[in-house]
């Protein structure tokens, strides 16, 4: 038997959500309350009454960046279709890719924008691991810009086999994403609103603000038999001043750390790993990180997690089951599904207290 075993579960198809509600916050929720061995059923928007004042949620401000490209082979004009993931300092992108045929180094692409007209070029310039291409743009305008002009919304592919509509530019971003260089959406803060975000200030909830740009290696399944062989891919986060000083504010005064979905548990427990021991505050922190939180993980900062709920044998859910416990989370998943709650990145939640 696989370690991975115990992190998989049967999800009828018709539960996989294909749209988001038309009011984000109506999403269920299932509270899982780990004290009293208890679950309940409510929706996100009962958030402000279920958390305590005093409660401080962390909620990550990354931007989904239009990272999914579609071109041609300038030689041949076979179809192409790449995903880009990042851009060096030297300008260089790099993207996972797929096409007909195998391109020769200095071969280019021609990708094509919303309106169907050729645009700009990328020439490949090495192959790297893991599948990686690295490209040369051929334009003076920052990567961003490019990806603005040609890019598309990068879905999962469970939604609509990745099929982006019109309106998921706009649905599949947080209502508080600030910070450009995630490739998908951190779920979890997809069911806020402004107005919820006021009525939790106003119950004297408080809300911060990391950032990790979410890479899409986090969403992909362990295929290792052990858990400890699974390597994972570096995403850059941030923890900025303010945030460390009202997370240590938030926890000296009984407070709980509320991690808005796991992209945010990462952020805080890969800053809390510099406190040389300390679980009482944490420090400022930005760079690159590779934690997988799996058992026995002790969690240093994070009192309690919203997130969504997560496909099967994923760093994800090994996450989530290393925080609400392997027995109480295996109930909840039951639970959820036999309560006929929506899934991954467009479904409804669960908040672990």
């Amino acid at each position: 038997m696989s370690e991975l075993d115990a992190y998989d579960y049967e999800l009828p198809h018709e539960l996989i959500a294909q749209e988001p509600l038309a009011h984000r916050a109506d999403a269920r929720l299932l509270v899982v309350d780990r004290a009293r061995d208890e679950l309940s059923h409510r929706h996100v928007r009962d958030l402000p009454e279920i958390l305590r004042a005093g409660d401080l949620m962390v909620l990550n401000d990354t931007r989904v960046v239009p990272a999914r490209l579609v071109g041609h082979r300038t030689m041949t004009g076979g179809r192409w279709e790449g995903l880009f993931l990042s851009v060096d300092e030297q300008g260089l992108w790099r993207l996972l890719a797929r096409g007909r045929g195998k391109m020769a180094i200095g071969e280019t692409i021609t990708l094509v924008n919303a309106e169907g007209r050729d645009d700009i070029r990328l020439r490949l310039v090495e192959r790297a691991e893991g599948g990686v291409w690295i490209m040369h743009a051929e334009s003076d305008r920052p990567a961003l810009e490019v990806l603005d002009r040609v890019g598309r919304v990068p879905l999962p592919p469970y939604i609509r086999h990745g099929e982006m509509a019109p309106a998921d530019r706009e649905r599949y971003q947080t209502v508080f994403a600030r910070q450009p260089g995630a490739v998908a959406a951190p779920t979890a803060g997809l069911h806020f609103t402004d107005e919820l975000l006021r009525r939790a200030e106003a119950a004297g909830i408080g809300t911060c603000f990391v950032t990790l740009h979410v890479g899409l290696d986090t969403f992909r399944p362990v295929t290792a038999e052990r858990l400890a062989d699974h390597s994972m891919h570096r995403e850059w986060g941030e923890l900025g001043e303010a945030t460390a000083e009202k997370i240590n504010v938030c926890r000296a005064h009984g407070g709980r750390a509320v991690a808005v979905g796991t992209t945010s548990v990462r952020v805080l427990e890969t800053a809390a790993q510099g406190n040389s021991g300390s679980a009482e505050s944490v420090s400022p922190w930005s760079g690159l990180t590779d934690l997988f939180i799996r058992p026995p993980y002790r969690f240093r900062l994070v009192d309690a997690l919203l997130t969504n709920f997560h496909l099967p044998r994923t760093t994800l859910l090994v996450l989530v089951h290393t925080f609400g416990g392997d027995r109480l989370l295996k109930r909840a998943y039951a639970e959820a599904i036999a309560h006929g709650y929506r899934f991954y990145s467009y479904g409804d939640a669960m908040l672990i207290v």
